[in-house]
């Protein structure tokens, strides 16, 4: 809807100086592609202007059960990962939600499925109670 695409419209803000630009998320709750969503986040991390990388910014709609699809399709950690309902509403409190983002994003890096996960790490668990059947 902008007119422009992503690979382009990063460009111009990060010639601007910016050092972090949102690209919505995997799963999210708008309209964009899961593959739309992997191509912004490979067009931050490539390097321009003297190799430099812009931050990613992933969002809408994030908790950590997302964390294992970003992580096989993007194989980086280079990335904000915003997940502020699927902190805040984790029905063990904030901090719960701030361990089992934690929990879910150190699986998916180690290899663990979603349900090794949830067996594995009691909060996670509770988060995908919560969020893991929308």
């Amino acid at each position: 809807m902008l007119g422009i695409e992503f690979t382009a419209y990063q460009k111009l803000w990060r010639l601007a100086g910016v050092d972090q630009i949102h690209v919505n998320g995997i799963q999210n709750k708008f309209w964009e592609s899961d593959d739309s969503v992997v191509k912004s986040i490979e067009a931050c991390l490539k390097p321009m202007a003297g190799g430099y990388s812009v931050l990613p910014v992933v969002s809408s709609g994030q908790w950590g059960g997302q964390a294992f699809e970003t992580w096989r399709r993007t194989k980086t950690i280079d990335l904000l990962y915003m997940a502020g309902g699927g902190i805040m509403a984790h029905p063990m409190g904030a901090a719960a939600g701030v361990a089992a983002l934690q929990q879910a994003w150190k699986a998916a890096v180690d290899g663990l499925q979603l349900k090794e996960a949830a067996d594995a790490y009691p909060e996670f668990a509770k988060s995908v109670e919560k969020f893991g059947n929308k």
